[in-house]
């Protein structure tokens, strides 16, 4: 087993453990922070600077969460042939939207009617599998070309609305619009438009050539340092002019702090080009800096890496369970809330709920390192049995 380890690339791991670490201080804020159901943590009228940096540091996950999906491709592909990588990717693309509409959707619901549908991270990450599948088949060249083409110029759609509870609507959402939509009491949530992270996956696929077998490591390491420092200061760039690349732009603040707040506060929903430019800028420079890094500190972070599927289903219904139980322990609060009425952020009674930042960060903590040991096992579990095929798909 620890040969097999060996062989995998650590800083790929220690980047997507550390993200997933990360990931799970927003869902506890998200459930658990008691000013959550209050104001947007981003709001600069309202926050602070902790509370915002809780919030902006998660902007990393899902682009890089991307990314590396992207790169884990080409290498499974250096043992695969383009039709068979390809009927593996729209089959785990697949299985991931059917996990995200059903097994996350409960897990954020607790709720078997289903009162409100997500169609966030593993749902985008699913159908940017299934589009990955038809891009591998062209040159990498073209396929990064593509893909810049698409993250460069997919601002250019902000000012493009639908309006309505239509198809038409629901479809342009799926695509580039974040919205929320009802039907029949039914809510959905268009958090993550597939454009542009439909072309982020892509991109990782490319990357991935750094890191085939025979690359030399230093070449890589540089390599990365090179595109990392160009994304980000073109993002500085591009941010400093205001005049394009995301749909809000930044302005001077109350002190020089909050001004610097405004200017990496970038949209999210839809991922905007400076918003990209700054998460992957981030994550290139992050591979390069890890290149060569060992410890305890990375060995431990990279089991989380490893296993990122089996640890993201897990952290949701902890999270959530521990909320049921906060709100039978806090006065005044009706734990009922949780699973038997309409979604929790769509409701006005939890007045009281919840707990300061300095507690949801300790709960953060427990949480991420008591999933330590589950994790650990099932990357063991998972690594000396790599044969068995339904493994790849969690």
């Amino acid at each position: 087993m620890n040969t097999i380890i060996k062989n995998r690339i650590t800083s790929i791991d220690f980047l997507r453990g550390t993200i997933m670490i990360i990931m799970a201080l927003d869902h506890v804020r998200d459930y658990l922070y008691s000013g959550s159901f209050l104001f947007d943590p981003l709001d600069l009228t309202k926050t602070s600077g902790i509370l915002f940096f809780t919030r902006w540091i998660t902007h990393f996950c899902a682009p890089i969460f991307m990314l590396l999906a992207g790169t884990s491709a080409y290498l499974i592909g250096q043992k695969k042939s383009k039709k068979e990588l390809s009927v593996f990717l729209v089959k785990r693309g697949l299985w991931l939207v059917f996990l995200e509409l059903v097994i996350v959707n409960f897990g954020w619901n607790f709720n078997l009617t289903f009162p409100m549908l997500f169609f966030i991270t593993i749902w985008a990450l699913g159908i940017s599998m299934i589009i990955l599948a038809a891009f591998i088949h062209l040159p990498n060249k073209l396929i990064l070309g593509i893909c810049i083409i698409i993250i460069a110029g997919h601002n250019l759609l902000d000012s493009i609305h639908v309006a309505g509870n239509t198809l038409p609507a629901f479809g342009w959402a799926l695509i580039h619009d974040q919205q929320f939509f009802t039907w029949h009491q039914e809510i959905f949530l268009v958090g993550y438009p597939i454009v542009p992270l439909m072309a982020i996956m892509p991109v990782g696929y490319c990357l991935g050539s750094w890191y085939a077998s025979g690359y030399d490591a230093q070449k890589r390491q540089k390599n990365l340092l090179v595109l990392g420092s160009v994304t980000i200061i073109l993002f500085i760039v591009l941010r400093y002019t205001n005049l394009y690349g995301d749909p809000v732009k930044w302005s001077v603040q109350k002190d020089a702090f909050f001004t610097f707040l405004s200017f990496i506060k970038v949209n999210k929903y839809p991922p905007s080009l400076l918003y990209v430019l700054l998460t992957l800028g981030g994550a290139f420079l992050f591979l390069s800096f890890t290149e060569k890094l060992k410890g305890a500190i990375v060995n431990v972070v990279s089991v989380y890496g490893r296993v990122p599927m089996f640890y993201y289903l897990i952290h949701i219904y902890i999270i959530h369970l521990v909320a049921v139980i906060s709100s039978v322990f806090l006065p005044g609060q009706n734990w009922k809330l949780w699973f038997l009425t309409k979604p929790i952020w769509f409701t006005s009674d939890l007045k009281g709920y919840g707990f300061s930042l300095p507690v949801a960060y300790l709960i953060w903590i427990v949480i991420v390192a008591g999933l330590y040991p589950l994790c650990k096992r099932y990357d063991a579990y998972k690594q000396a049995n790599k044969a068995k095929w339904w493994l790849s798909y969690l």
